[in-house]
């Protein structure tokens, strides 16, 4: 099977390429290093040239903060709507879009709302789809996780308001998991939640970021949500992550039900463990 992977060249899509390729998928990543400049990729005819010998496309793009041209709208929204109308016309019916918890009708941020735009547009289309919505990924490479890391390593650990923000992470290997399992799956037109089997707290997250790290438990710094909101205001300039939304999205949470995951895979995703924050997926996994 040929695919199209773009954002290959992003934490989520290496961890894909390299589980395509140990399961003997021929791969055609698409990424500005590949030389496509996916923001730019806009009609179906743009993609079209691209999918000549594709037998199924993976999206896998996405920026957390908006900086310089990376913009939400064109990258979540119409960058993919393009691709997805392009899989129609061409006749590529397996396409798997990766969203975001929170990309649902609860939709507030610029974000989720893009995401969202798009997940609308192939769930239109009259194409075996699946819309994966991961929560908060961790492993090897991911920037939210080595943002978390470092905040972890503090003499105090800063969270906001009390720290309570509930949160289900899941490891990259399950995110990928999922997409080699939706690459084979006869269950299409699916929309699922990638969650972890766990719901932890902002807090204890990072204390067990610590207990990776080989550090032991820190005292909490409790800031107050309108000092934390001037905070990240200040840092958005450091910091794309470090946005308002982002903080308003960790202040509301998402979670989901586990089960309908765990029924897919044929197993719980996996418990969170010290060793697998510096781990990616194993060049093992296969479409079984």
């Amino acid at each position: 099977m040929n695919i199209l992977l773009t954002g290959a060249g992003g934490f989520i899509g290496r961890n894909i390429a390299v589980a395509l390729a140990a399961a003997g998928y021929q791969v055609k990543p698409v990424s500005r290093s590949h030389g496509i400049d996916f923001s730019r990729m806009l009609a179906p005819a743009d993609w079209l040239p691209h999918l000549e010998g594709i037998d199924a496309v993976i999206n896998s793009v996405g920026v957390i903060g908006e900086s310089g041209s990376q913009r939400f709208e064109p990258l979540h929204t119409l960058a993919p709507a393009a691709l997805f109308r392009a899989c129609s016309q061409a006749g590529i019916r397996r396409v798997l879009q990766i969203s975001a918890l929170g990309a649902d009708e609860t939709a507030f941020s610029a974000y989720h709302l893009s995401k969202r735009a798009a997940d609308d547009c192939l769930r239109s289309l009259d194409l075996d789809w699946f819309v994966l919505r991961p929560s908060l990924v961790y492993g090897r490479g991911g920037k939210s996780a080595g943002l978390f890391m470092r905040l972890a390593a503090l003499p105090l650990i800063p969270v906001v308001g009390d720290g309570r923000q509930e949160l289900q992470p899941v490891h990259i290997s399950d995110v990928v998991a999922t997409v080699m399992r939706s690459l084979v799956s006869s269950e299409t037109r699916q929309t699922l939640d990638i969650v972890g089997s766990e719901t932890i707290t902002f807090a204890e997250w990072l204390q067990m970021m610590r207990k990776a790290q080989g550090l032991p438990r820190a005292r909490v710094l409790r800031i107050p949500f309108p000092l934390a909101m001037a905070g990240v205001c200040l840092g958005r300039h450091f910091n794309p992550m470090l946005r308002p939304e982002n903080l308003r999205m960790l202040q509301t949470g998402h979670r989901a039900d586990v089960r309908p995951l765990a029924r897919f895979l044929g197993r719980m995703p996996r418990t969170v463990e010290p060793g697998l924050f510096f781990s990616d997926v194993a060049p093992t996994e296969s479409p079984s």
